[in-house]
């Protein structure tokens, strides 16, 4: 959802999937409201001042981070995806307390931050589009204090998020070259694995490593449920080449197997993630 990355990244998200993430983000913010409040809960309470958003899209973590933060905090936001950002930056406009919230524009896996400055480094579904994640997070390593603290929130499984691929399993008999998720590989479930979680932050010189499942409730308008599919992952990326006849079949037929999850107005869903921890020592 937020992102980072390099090379077919770069391209990716500064073309439709990243404007499609900054045109729909009320929807992506009511969304995952539960999942921004446990991470400014879990960094206010470690007395951070200094934190680095990584893979931050349209800022609303940040924001929440230096609105909580106060006066004397202060908040970086940091993504590949030039339309993300420029709704960062506008939502930290419209904000009164967002001025303390700041965005540049880099790839997260080699980017010279200032080193050993950050109290906090954080993420809401941003690290795991990495090109190379060990050296990614190494990166971030150095980047954060030695009493520094790592919190980011990632997808579990698809077997225990199935709202999440309900679209492209009813799709893909309608859109053939669908393209199938690999395990492991950049993009949203690849640190599905906390194993392979674990082995990456410690190979990137990480200690004190936290892996615990978190289940969060998420609800949004059911008039936005179209969109929603339409827009995002293999199906919105599929659809912007198909036909208008396919694109109705495909609208038609995944919808309906969304209706387990529409309840009156509301779609509501459970999201299952890690909440990851860990410390630079």
């Amino acid at each position: 959802m937020n992102v980072t990355g390099d090379g077919g990244q770069a391209a990716r998200w500064n073309g439709p999937a990243g404007q499609a993430w900054a045109e729909a983000q009320t929807l992506t913010d009511r969304m995952f409201k539960p999942f921004e409040d446990l991470l400014v809960d879990a960094v206010s309470a470690t007395g951070a001042g200094y934190v680095l958003d990584v893979g931050c899209g349209t800022g609303a973590t940040t924001v929440a981070l230096a609105r909580r933060l106060g006066a004397q905090g202060r908040c970086v936001g940091v993504d590949i995806s030039d339309p993300m950002l420029a709704a960062a930056r506008a939502r930290a406009e419209r904000d009164e307390e967002g001025a303390r919230a700041v965005f540049i524009r880099a790839d997260a896996q080699d980017h010279a931050f200032e080193p050993a400055a950050f109290d906090a480094i954080v993420s809401r579904f941003g690290v795991m589009f990495f090109g190379d994640s060990v050296a990614a997070f190494a990166n971030l390593r150095r980047a954060a204090k030695d009493s520094g603290e790592l919190r980011f929130l990632a997808w579990r499984a698809t077997a225990e998020n199935p709202f999440m691929t309900t679209a492209e399993r009813a799709a893909a008999p309608l859109l053939p070259g669908l393209p199938a998720r690999q395990p492991d590989e950049p993009g949203q479930f690849a640190f599905a694995d906390p194993d392979r979680v674990e082995r990456i932050l410690t190979e990137s010189g990480w200690a004190g490593i936290d892996i615990r499942p978190v289940d969060a409730s998420c609800v949004f308008p059911e008039h936005e449920l179209v969109p929603y599919f339409t827009r995002f992952g293999p199906v919105g990326q599929a659809l912007r080449d198909v036909d208008e006849r396919t694109r109705a079949q495909v609208v038609e037929t995944a919808r309906a197997a969304f209706d387990p999850y529409a309840h009156g107005a509301e779609v509501r869903f459970t999201a299952a993630c890690w909440m990851v921890g860990a410390q630079a020592r």
